[in-house]
């Protein structure tokens, strides 16, 4: 069974969803991609795993590194657990490139280059929105780009951060 939670954040409304031990997925309300995981059977329900959650959520969006991570089940494919795995170790208030991604999977893979497109996709697929920290991915010169929940609040999240976004090309809409 799924099960899932809703949570109301400075940002707009926010959907957990989790198999009852673990978030499988997290995303702004109407966001591209919404609901990629979600059956269409499932039930709201108080459970532990969303106790923790908003807890995280809660310190992050006090402005935080909430130090800790609930538990995540992902439920994707291996290229794609593969990019997500990465965006889990960029720091909080720091960025990192499609293309510093695609660079760090070709050298794990034995590869002489990865594309940084295909990066793009799985990143934008990020089930866990948040959590999985796909806001911190930017592009290779610096454009703030390819957020499913809108450059806006990328722009807000990596300013929550402290990130210095000075340095980054916001794309005119």
């Amino acid at each position: 069974m799924t099960y899932i939670y809703r949570y109301r954040s400075p940002l707009g409304g926010i959907t957990v969803s989790s198999n009852g031990d673990a978030i499988t997925g997290l995303w702004f309300d109407g966001q591209k991609y919404f609901g990629l995981t979600l059956p269409k059977c499932y039930e709201e329900r108080a459970l532990p795993v969303f106790k923790e959650t908003k807890e995280w959520l809660d310190i992050y969006f006090g402005g935080k590194d909430p130090g800790f991570m609930p538990p995540l089940k992902m439920e994707t494919t291996p290229f794609r657990r593969s990019v997500w795995n990465i965006m889990l170790n960029i720091p909080y208030g720091k960025t990192m490139t499609y293309g510093q991604i695609a660079d760090n999977i070709a050298t794990r893979r034995g590869l002489s280059r990865m594309s940084a497109q295909a990066v793009g996709g799985a990143v934008g697929h990020n089930a866990i929105s948040l959590i999985i920290p796909c806001h911190r991915v930017v592009g290779t010169n610096g454009s703030l780009t390819g957020y499913a929940g809108g450059i806006e609040r990328k722009i807000q999240l990596l300013a929550l951060e402290k990130t210095d976004i000075s340095k980054f090309y916001i794309p005119k809409k």
